[in-house]
């Protein structure tokens, strides 16, 4: 393969998909297409789905950095929609308002007049008013909900893309499960805040500042008298409620997180949980994680709990003064029926706004945490970076040097230390020696999956950090221990790095490794589904399809890490004959835990005490007595081609 060969294609997934022979017993394969009686439904969905056009995408491998995702760029990503969004908002807010209105006028002209026109009048205008709000609410929905369609999915595609440029360190330190809640969870709920929360804040907060102007409008007095005695203990509230729920939505981000993180282990590691029994401390290890998300979310609970009900009873206080101080002016013939109905109307609309606030700044609080949380994704950077001014690697015959290269993971656990190799162009080269010593180290920094801590690694004479990383990659071809096989078909897994390659070119590679008989054995050749990560096909098969991936790659240097020490030894032995096929030509890094794969070498080097400390053919190395001479004799006392060093 190369693993990181050829950009980032991926599958060919534009056609419908296969279905049929797929399912049929007896093929070899579990089932993985689409039942036969779901067909002609996924079918006719396929044809009422819009022609959206050929996606545009690019990678850019130095993008982003210093861009902090904020709720304002969010918001104002697509200034036409926020436009129109906005002009339905007033419009809205605007024909909600007018009901009290109508109301006042409708009794105190219609009614107390005896005018049945205006009556008439008054109540047309307001069911009018109704039919226009719902269009206005329609038209408001539909734009907002285009503008947090557009910027979430520009955000999750910037997410997505930033964690294609992260390097295998962050992998190694992350869990998977925090990294796709800052995918699903955290991204949704800002989807929540820009579809509607927004939205509504500005419909409240304009409703509040309109009511308040009818207010005095209608009774300048009274509307004073009754917001001095709602707005300062509303105020009050507000404040305190807004400290507790900053607290407790950032914990409730951490905490789902967490929650995640756990539940992809598990799924992730369902196996080796069955085979040790560990099931039932599983569950009980998850109640835990799950008890804190549970806390974290009593907690906002109950803030809520506090500040909802707390601000009804003030509202209930004010509108009873209202009441009180109102009734007593239209005894005194100073205020109209009409008026104080409106005026009641109008107060209980501005009440109302404070209710649905409470639960925007929720949304508010949990689309903020998520903003946090995703800001501190973006500003996790690569310890592996490509320079800004880096140049395209050029065909390269081969030549890989190591001078005075330095790595440790931990800065003060070194691995290597001052190592100093050189492998001439078309050479193979086995690294051998204890588990721990470095040997896959070295084979990750030729990759540039890690960047030296001292030293340099070059190709031709180029400097890893000098050039693309693209370029690199696609001129090294990695088979590792585990190949990883996606869920598709053989075709796609084998033309990974090159998904224009032709059919031929994809035959030819299965053919060179001896692929051919899982090829023409499967139901529908290399269009045959596999399952994720391969589990329909062996360990072998996976290995060589693997190797099939590196050979349609055509890399000039190929990295094996340990990739036959899984096999057994049929297995091993048909990878091995698909070996000398991919490394015809080409020079070869093998990470050799077989001394039967060590021995096909020219040179085979061994890596100890931080360094290489012994490096020759097999038959020099075993006539110098040293190390290797031990592990062969070891391995030779055994008597088995597959004994493990």
């Amino acid at each position: 393969m190369s693993m990181f060969g050829g950009g980032f294609g991926g599958f060919n997934t534009g056609g419908r998909p296969s279905v049929g022979a797929a399912g049929r017993k007896g093929n070899g394969l579990p089932f993985a297409g689409i039942p036969d009686d779901l067909a002609d439904g996924v079918a006719t969905l396929e044809g009422r789905e819009p022609d959206h056009g050929d996606p545009q995408a690019s990678y850019d491998p130095v993008a982003d950095r210093g861009r902090r995702v904020t709720l304002g760029r969010l918001l104002t990503g697509r200034p036409a929609l926020l436009a129109a969004a906005t002009a339905a908002v007033l419009v809205e807010t605007l024909l909600l308002q007018a009901g009290p209105y109508l109301v006042q006028v409708g009794i105190d002209h219609g009614i107390a007049d005896r005018d049945l026109h205006v009556l008439i009048g008054a109540t047309a205008a307001f069911v009018a008013a109704v039919l226009l709000t719902g269009v206005a609410t329609a038209a408001r929905m539909r734009q907002t909900g285009r503008m947090a369609a557009y910027a979430t999915r520009d955000l999750r595609i910037r997410l997505f893309a930033h964690l294609q440029r992260m390097s295998l360190d962050y992998y190694t330190r992350e869990k998977a499960g925090v990294t796709m809640t800052r995918m699903t969870s955290d991204v949704e709920a800002l989807q929540s805040l820009l579809a509607d929360g927004f939205a509504q804040f500005g419909i409240q907060a304009l409703t509040m500042v309109v009511v308040t102007g009818l207010l005095f409008h209608y009774n300048a007095g009274l509307a004073l008298i009754t917001l001095l005695l709602v707005v300062p203990p509303l105020t009050a509230a507000s404040l305190w409620f807004r400290r507790a729920a900053d607290r407790g939505y950032n914990r409730q981000r951490d905490t789902i997180a967490a929650m995640f993180a756990d539940l992809a282990e598990s799924l992730n590691g369902a196996r080796v949980v069955t085979a040790h029994n560990r099931q039932e401390r599983n569950i009980v290890a998850h109640r835990e994680v799950v008890g804190d998300y549970r806390d974290a979310n009593d907690f906002t609970g109950r803030i809520n709990a506090v500040y909802g009900p707390g601000t009804s009873v003030i509202g209930l206080i004010g509108m009873a003064a209202l009441l009180l101080v109102g009734g007593r002016m239209v005894l005194r013939g100073t205020l109209s029926i009409g008026e104080l109905t409106a005026f009641v109307l109008y107060l209980n609309s501005f009440f109302q706004p404070v209710q649905q606030l409470v639960q925007l700044y929720t949304q508010y609080q949990q689309g903020r945490a998520a903003v946090s949380k995703i800001n501190g994704l973006l500003a996790t950077e690569s310890s592996v970076r490509e320079a800004r001014d880096a140049r395209p690697l050029p065909p390269v015959r081969g030549e890989i040097v190591f001078a005075g290269v330095s790595f440790g993971y931990l800065p003060d656990r070194p691995v290597l230390e001052h190592v100093d190799l050189t492998i001439r162009p078309g050479e193979t080269v086995a690294c051998v020696g204890p588990t721990g010593a470095g040997k896959s180290t070295l084979a990750k920094l030729v990759t540039r999956l890690y960047d030296p801590t001292a030293g340099r690694i070059l190709i031709d004479g180029h400097d890893l950090r000098d050039v693309t990383l693209a370029s690199l990659r696609r001129q090294i071809g990695v088979v590792p221990q585990e190949p990883f096989l996606f869920a598709g078909t053989l075709r796609d897994n084998i033309a990974f790095a090159r998904p224009d390659a032709t059919d031929a070119e994809v035959r030819a590679a299965v053919d060179a490794v001896g692929l051919t008989d899982l090829v023409d054995r499967s139901p529908e050749g290399l269009e045959t589904s596999l399952h994720e990560r391969g589990q329909s096909v062996s360990s072998g098969e996976r290995q060589l399809l693997a190797l099939a991936r590196a050979f349609l790659a055509e890399p000039r240097v190929v990295v094996l890490d340990e990739a036959t020490s899984s096999l057994d030894l049929r297995s091993e032995l048909r990878v091995e004959a698909a070996l000398d096929r991919l490394l015809q030509g080409r020079t070869a890094i093998l990470v050799a835990h077989r001394l039967s794969t060590a021995r096909r070498a020219d040179r085979i080097i061994v890596v100890d005490d931080h360094g290489i400390v012994e490096s020759g053919s097999h038959d020099e190395l075993v006539a110098a007595g040293g190390r290797y001479a031990v592990m062969y004799r070891t391995w030779a006392s055994h008597g088995v081609a597959d004994h493990t060093t």
